[in-house]
């Protein structure tokens, strides 16, 4: 029996893949007239880095500093979202409303991206994938591999077609 897809996750590290990869997610969120949540995850840094930035930082800076970060990343995917939605879609309305929410914390991205798609009760969830050359064979994307590996609903890895390689969004 074929999913029903109401929810979609679309989980984005801002890079040019995961912006290209958003118009997949928009066009199938319209397809199946669902909503999309927009996922950014912040990488927690090592432990190790972290003990050498409580050195220096107080934990009110430091909450500050993540918090300017959240805001400006958020504006960023507002940005490529508008642009996306006048690129692909002519500016459509329609389309600017499927996303309902933009989501940025602070984790271990496939850990994130999984909690949030289950807190969130989505039916799928949509990212990109990059590498180059051999690197694109052997490492096919350690943040997907990981969801890959751990998730029960489906996943749709959008890989950057070779056009659209290095144009940006």
């Amino acid at each position: 029996m074929p999913t029903d897809i109401k929810r979609i996750l679309y989980a984005t590290d801002l890079s040019d893949n995961a912006t290209y990869a958003l118009g997949h997610a928009i066009e199938m969120a319209k397809r199946y007239d669902a909503r999309i949540t927009v996922l950014h995850v912040i990488d927690k840094t090592m432990e190790s880095s972290q003990v050498i930035l409580f050195s220096y930082l107080s934990q009110e800076q430091l909450g500050e500093d993540l918090q300017k970060r959240i805001d400006h990343f958020t504006e960023e995917i507002n940005h490529r979202l508008k642009k996306v939605i006048d690129r692909q879609f002519g500016g459509d309305p329609e389309s600017a409303g499927i996303v309902t929410s933009i989501e940025v914390c602070r984790g271990y991205p496939a850990d994130e991206i999984l909690k949030k798609a289950d807190a969130l009760q989505c039916n799928a969830i949509v990212m990109g994938t990059h590498g180059k050359g051999i690197v694109k064979q052997a490492f096919f994307g350690s943040v997907a591999k990981r969801v890959l590996r751990r998730v029960r609903k489906p996943v749709f890895i959008i890989p950057l077609p070779e056009e659209e390689g290095g144009q940006g969004f």
